[in-house]
């Protein structure tokens, strides 16, 4: 088992779902915070479900969705484009399940936003999309950054999704997460308790540095 493998596979797929989870994230997050509209409620249901539905039902959907004969799984086959047992199917596994924190946690930094500075800058003529990248986002920055944080520590530890649409394939879609359950699950429990170090380590440094960045903002405040 190569050990620094698995870990940076883990890192690169955590930080490429978290990249892919901040602008529709964003825009969900703002629009939920700012925006009154028929299907608000809805919306905020069905980001937050990955939060309460267990993961290897998320999983199983996801697998239902885009398997080869899924409704977007053969979509995709028509292009050529294989996503399940690969590691696409990690990224997106990860992605699903961190978008909820963090559209809650901007959320909430969007709703802190006073909305008079947001006003100002409209009435001196700034459109929409400049009052939002020059005033909101950056006096929601902390909790940007927090929920960006928040997202790829739960993508670090992503398992139940992972193992159902992408397996446990050494080399090729097994993160830290999965190869602690395989290693567990042939008695290799050694080899097991290294990696629950590492991903503890990964998880308390991550949440050490978010936590850090709202308590900043909470005294800066």
């Amino acid at each position: 088992m190569d050990v620094w493998q698995i870990t940076w596979f883990t890192l690169a797929t955590a930080a490429l779902a978290t990249a892919l989870m901040v602008p529709p994230g964003l825009l969900i997050a703002w629009a939920l915070a700012r925006k009154r509209f028929r299907g608000r409620l809805l919306l905020d249901t069905i980001v937050s479900l990955p939060l309460v539905m267990p993961p290897v039902a998320t999983g199983l959907l996801l697998l239902t969705l885009f398997a080869p004969l899924g409704p977007i799984g053969r979509v995709l086959a028509r292009a050529g484009v294989q996503l399940v047992f690969t590691w696409k199917a990690v990224v997106l596994a990860m992605t699903v399940m961190g978008l909820p924190l963090f559209v809650r946690t901007v959320r909430a930094g969007f709703e802190q936003v006073d909305h008079r500075f947001e006003a100002a800058a409209a009435t001196l003529g700034a459109a929409p999309w400049r009052v939002f990248l020059t005033v909101t986002l950056p006096l929601a920055r902390p909790a940007v950054i927090g929920g960006a944080v928040l997202g790829f520590a739960r993508a670090i530890g992503e398992f139940g999704a992972t193992i159902m649409i992408a397996g446990s394939i050494p080399g090729a879609t097994r993160t830290l997460a999965v190869a602690i359950y395989s290693l567990s699950e042939i008695g290799r429990t050694g080899e097991a308790a290294g990696l629950v170090l590492i991903s503890a380590a990964i998880a308390f440094a991550a949440l050490w540095w978010s936590n850090r960045l709202v308590w900043t903002a909470g005294e800066n405040a």
